[in-house]
């Protein structure tokens, strides 16, 4: 009884001397904020236009170019590979037809990266993608998304 009263209590102790620890986080890792274009080198501005375009290029050559180590960084050169970039393409072409050209929409500044938001032009008017193009300090290109158009994505900055 004495042993199941001291058991007792020694939970009781364990589960009071554990708190749960909160974490620190650093919101500026995640803000983003709208720049001038002018702000961005223009020698940036036209390697990540002219990256975005092969690759969606690519869809209408069947043919894409390989990145090389002074354009892209090493995980995105892994990822971008022709048989990806076939797969997509295909589903690419048969929903929205050919690909046309990059619309600059904006660029955005995090604590370690440029993102360039590009609306993605096609063939058929149905068709209402974005490409976004991430840049790292080392001006290297780190990261490559095609999705779904975010008209909210201006007010969602504005707000961070």
């Amino acid at each position: 009884m004495i042993m199941k009263k001291a058991g007792l209590i020694i939970c009781l102790l364990l589960l009071i001397g554990c708190k749960s620890k909160t974490v620190s986080r650093d919101t500026e890792d995640l803000k983003i904020k709208k720049v001038s274009n002018a702000d961005i080198s223009s020698e940036q501005q036209r390697k990540a236009y002219e990256l975005g375009k092969r690759v969606l290029e690519t869809c209408n050559t069947s043919k894409f170019k390989p990145f090389n180590e002074t354009e892209v960084t090493q995980s995105v050169r892994e990822n971008t590979t022709e048989e990806r970039l076939t797969k997509t393409c295909t589903r690419f072409r048969q929903y929205y037809g050919s690909f046309i050209d990059l619309k600059l929409d904006g660029v955005y500044k995090t604590k370690n990266e440029v993102i360039y938001r590009y609306h993605a032009l096609y063939s058929k008017k149905v068709a209402n993608k974005e490409l976004r193009i991430f840049v790292n300090e080392e001006n290297l290109i780190s990261a490559i998304k095609s999705m779904d158009w975010d008209e909210k994505f201006d007010a969602k900055a504005a707000e961070q």
